[in-house]
């Protein structure tokens, strides 16, 4: 198994992703090229602007398939959203409306606003975590609201949350801060797993073989490791362990009292 990559808008003609099928078939090439075997099709849900629903994903994604097959393209992709948090996303998963990121209800990409940390968040994913549900935070590198306060994140993952960080913000591609706090996320040891968040061929796009390649450089290889075997567990279902994580952070949190991140 290649590398697993859990957020991707390569699905054709649902967001502002890939604008059709030959690119998002294009962008399927390129996916391989970075060592990629399987992608969970992650098209917005519930953002404002984009709608997706469960179903039509879950059609959509076996019609890529079968064009994937067809191209003789060696990748397998999964259905999914990355569901924006709102305040009408208990009534969405009681409608049966919303894909997670593994067949058993166990994981659910979440997406802050751009523009920061709505208040009623702790209560909703407290809410998630008492039905069961893990959610995986989106990018948190990007958030306004994680680039001001960064040690909220802590906060999130000792209630039971997992992060998502973003193979080019690791990079560089959204610019040298966000590079650098992407870092600091990997270093306190509150990233889990790296995926692309790929739209396009220009500044959003795959670079997941690179990130790699420098998480290996700037840590371990067993770190790496790690994270490709985080990506597997989630898809699969599995659990992923943050005792460590939550221990080493809180040794550090004692000392630093606040801000004990930076």
């Amino acid at each position: 198994m290649g590398l697993i990559d859990l957020h991707c808008h390569i699905l054709p003609g649902v967001d502002d992703g890939a604008k059709d099928l030959p690119m998002a078939l294009n962008m399927a090439r390129e996916a391989v090229k970075q060592g990629i075997s399987h992608i969970l099709l992650t098209p917005h849900h519930m953002d404002g602007m984009y709608t997706n629903h469960k179903e039509d994903v879950i059609k959509k994604t076996a019609d890529f398939q079968c064009a994937l097959d067809e191209a003789k393209i060696p990748l397998t992709v999964f259905p999914g959203q990355e569901v924006h948090l709102t305040g009408e996303l208990l009534e969405a998963i009681d409608k049966n409306d919303i894909l997670f990121m593994d067949e058993a209800g166990k994981y659910l990409l979440l997406e802050f606003p751009h523009s920061g940390i709505p208040e009623y968040t702790e209560s909703m994913i407290f809410e998630l975590i008492a039905r069961g549900i893990t959610p995986v935070i989106a990018h948190p590198e990007r958030n306004h609201g994680f680039q001001k306060h960064p040690d909220k994140l802590y906060d999130f993952i000792e209630m039971g949350c997992l992060s998502q960080l973003t193979s080019s913000s690791y990079l560089g591609v959204f610019g040298d801060s966000v590079e650098r706090l992407t870092q600091k996320f990997v270093d306190a040891k509150l990233g889990f797993i790296f995926a692309s968040d790929a739209h396009n061929f220009e500044g959003r796009r795959f670079l997941m073989q690179d990130a790699f390649k420098k998480l290996t450089k700037e840590t371990t290889e067993k770190k790496a490791i790690l994270f490709n075997n985080n990506a597997k567990k989630i898809v699969n279902g599995e659990t992923v362990s943050t005792d460590d994580i939550l221990h080493v952070s809180s040794v550090k949190a004692k000392r630093k009292k606040k801000f004990w991140l930076f």
